[in-house]
């Protein structure tokens, strides 16, 4: 099996019970999770050797952030300790029209005060295959956004195959200063992975007339932008999932992809799905992407992987998907009949 490495913030996350706004909640449901947290998870669940670094607080908070890695084989021997506290995040999960609300509570958090003397890079990325890292690192900090271009380099240096999940988030910084960072750290990635909005703000580029409020996929406006994504990156993959907002309870939910190398582009099947928690959709199906591509499938079964795990991961609470392969394999070959299975 593959060694891959993620390196990101873990949070604590306190959700509303059921389906409650917080104004009628007297109590929260605890969770971890984060980006590449979540993509390590995943990963450990498949069979592979998954790596998570980061850095938490020397506190029993931040130990239990990281038992809730072990419990699923992760890797946490990378796991610095310092700092003043672990990150929070608080969730209203929404249903029908109502969309959820997500207030954080993150500034000083270890990881967005960790330096380089934290970490070993050379160590952590020593026979690895594969490391991913998302929008949201760079974002937390100017200090984090620091560390992740120390560890691309590192990664780079040892032959690594880099992979990014664009991942934009409005409430930690504009559009402007993502674009500065992450068009910088584009030239160490090999696997470009986001949505249509990722697209757009972290670098620039929009996909033609889409608009995921209403369904309506321009799949043609994907395929050219991903074209110019490649001649100004050089990436070798270019991945969008595409998400069709029917409402917060119901998506559509497929995935498209362009290779550099073969010039072709190929959307996968489109799955309808009942939500029950859709965070972490995104981050599994990154992580059912990298999979496939590790296990040596071609790129349109691993996107074909990915977007299986990820329409699984919806129906599961909590921030990580924990279907096993066969789970997604399932899928894949046609069985999403949710038949009980004695």
């Amino acid at each position: 099996m593959a060694k891959i490495v993620t390196m990101g913030e873990i949070m604590l996350r306190l959700s509303t019970p059921g389906f409650e706004k917080f104004i009628q909640a007297d109590q929260f449901d605890v969770n971890y999770g984060g980006g590449e947290a979540n993509v390590a998870v995943s990963l450990a669940n498949y069979g592979h050797d998954a790596s998570f670094v980061s850095k938490v607080p020397a506190n029993p908070i931040g130990e239990c952030a990281v038992a809730a890695l072990r419990k699923y084989n992760v890797e946490t021997k990378h796991v610095a300790r310092g700092g003043e506290r672990l990150g929070i995040y608080y969730l209203e999960t929404g249903a029908s029209m109502r969309a959820s609300n997500v207030v954080y509570d993150r500034a000083h958090s270890s990881i967005s005060t960790a330096t380089a003397e934290d970490f070993d890079f050379d160590a952590i990325f020593e026979g690895a295959d594969w490391f991913h890292f998302t929008g949201i690192t760079p974002a937390v900090s100017d200090e984090a956004a620091v560390l992740t271009e120390l560890a691309c380099k590192a990664a780079k240096a040892h032959g690594v195959t880099v992979s990014v999940d664009l991942n934009f988030r409005k409430k930690l910084w504009s559009s402007e200063k993502a674009q500065k960072v992450m068009s910088n750290l584009m030239q160490y990635v090999d696997v470009c992975i986001g949505n249509e909005e990722d697209a757009e703000k972290v670098l620039g580029f929009k996909p033609g007339n889409t608009d995921v409020t209403s369904g309506d996929l321009e799949l043609a406006g994907y395929e050219d932008i991903f074209k110019q994504m490649v001649e100004k990156f050089n990436f070798k993959y270019v991945i969008s999932s595409l998400r069709e907002s029917y409402s917060a309870s119901d998506n559509g939910w497929s995935a498209c992809i362009y290779s550099r190398d073969t010039k072709e582009f190929y959307h996968s099947k489109k799955y309808n799905v009942r939500i029950v928690d859709r965070v972490g959709g995104g981050d599994s199906f990154a992580a059912g992407v990298i999979c496939g591509f590790v296990d040596n499938k071609d790129f349109k079964a691993a996107l074909e992987f990915g977007v299986a795990a990820s329409a699984l991961k919806h129906t599961i609470p909590g921030d990580f998907n924990l279907v096993s392969r066969a789970d997604v394999d399932n899928l894949v070959a046609g069985d999403g009949s949710g038949r009980v299975q004695r």
